[in-house]
């Protein structure tokens, strides 16, 4: 697999609560640097990142995050105030006590609020793949398409389980070309990476992504 093209699938990540503001810059000359994907930062970050990025590069942010406990009013309220600000993409996490209850209707809904908030923009759906069965990961997946996100993403990264290829394989299978997945937690080699892509994943999501491409230049393939 072409090395640059898989650099261009990450969404490099900083959602460290401690993080500074010489972090967020190191993080945004390292995106552009290497080209990839977007970065993903806390709302609070997002005007500094697009007066760096100067538009070289989308900014993501996050949306009732790490939860998903937020009131929808909430989440919606925090992906327009992030519009506002300039995100490009939100990444949100769904109400994952819904979906444990089977209220798939309730998480859809969630969904749909943030995705009119977001005014066209991309909406990732964060389903937290640790904490469903088999079941509720495909019903997450639906709800998601039927309310208009882009991307279904396989987990925060917080909640004590990360991507696996099996969820990858799961969710692709179920939004087919509908939506796009987006792989993330635990993610942090170049092997790892190509594993997910092959698998169904069109964008990963790491707070590895500079190692990852160093890596890449230590080997000779970047």
């Amino acid at each position: 697999m072409d090395k640059q093209k898989i650099l261009s699938m990450l969404d490099s990540t900083l959602l460290k609560a401690d993080a500074k503001k010489e972090d967020i810059v190191k993080l945004c000359e390292d995106a552009k640097k290497y080209r990839f994907a977007a970065v993903c930062v806390h709302p609070c970050h997002v005007e500094l990142c697009k007066s760096l990025l100067k538009g070289e590069l989308p900014v993501a942010t996050v949306v009732g995050f790490p939860m998903g406990a937020n009131a929808p009013e909430v989440k919606a309220y925090e992906a327009a105030d992030a519009v506002k600000r300039g995100a490009d993409e939100l990444d949100m996490v769904i109400n994952i006590g819904a979906v444990r209850d089977g209220d798939y209707l309730k998480a859809e809904e969630d969904i749909r609020g943030v995705v009119k908030a977001a005014g066209g923009r991309i909406v990732k759906v964060i389903i937290e793949t640790c904490y469903l069965t088999e079941q509720e990961k495909i019903q997450a997946c639906l709800a998601a398409k039927r309310a208009g996100a882009s991307f279904v993403k396989t987990s925060t990264g917080l909640a004590g389980g990360g991507a696996t290829i099996e969820d990858v394989r799961l969710m692709k299978k179920t939004v087919g070309d509908a939506l796009k997945v987006k792989a993330a937690g635990g993610i942090r080699s170049i092997e790892e990476c190509e594993k997910f892509i092959e698998a169904g994943a069109e964008r990963i999501g790491t707070g590895t992504a500079v190692k990852i491409a160093e890596g890449l230049i230590s080997d000779g393939g970047y």
